[in-house]
């Protein structure tokens, strides 16, 4: 809360006139951070080709991290913090945030566009694995678009290579 107040030039004890308590901004940022992936989602077609549709569910994911970095390392990491009934509502919306990703692959997977083997949650997660580390190193408001291609190429495409 220092480090905060600081930033917004004021007095610790001042942001308390907004915000009962650090569980309470806590809480906020984390429900803003769901709400913001969720969008991105949102704006993936329900139709056209899976691989089409992971690379802009990716596509989006990526943007939201690098433009609300502080918020996509609250969803991502520090929700952890959350207790009770607010730790049980975020969990929630993490699950069905992954869960449509899992829709996504288990999707191509029954259409025949990604391989009849696939595991939907493990392609899901590990999708959802490679995006979520970004945080850690993307540059606020960094161009993403051509960063999720290569994941998307990467992790559907592989990495084993043909030798033809």
């Amino acid at each position: 809360m220092g480090d905060l107040a600081q930033a917004l030039g004021v007095q610790k004890g001042s942001l308390y006139a907004h915000i009962e308590s650090k569980a309470d901004l806590l809480w906020e940022v984390a429900r803003e951070g769901a709400e913001a992936f969720h969008a991105a989602l949102d704006e993936v077609p329900d139709d056209g080709p899976v691989v089409e549709r992971i690379r802009a569910a990716l596509r989006g994911h990526l943007r939201v991290v690098a433009q609300q970095l502080d918020v996509a390392t609250v969803f991502i990491r520090e929700w952890r913090y959350l207790e009770g009934e607010r730790r049980d509502t975020f969990i929630a919306e993490r699950r069905r945030y992954e869960e449509r990703f899992r829709a996504l692959f288990r999707e191509g997977r029954e259409r025949g566009e990604l391989r009849t083997d696939l595991d939907d949650g493990a392609a899901a997660l590990l999708a959802l694995s490679s995006v979520n580390w970004a945080y850690t190193w993307l540059r606020r408001d960094a161009g993403t678009d051509s960063l999720a291609d290569r994941f998307t190429a990467l992790l559907l495409d592989g990495m084993r290579g043909y030798s033809s």
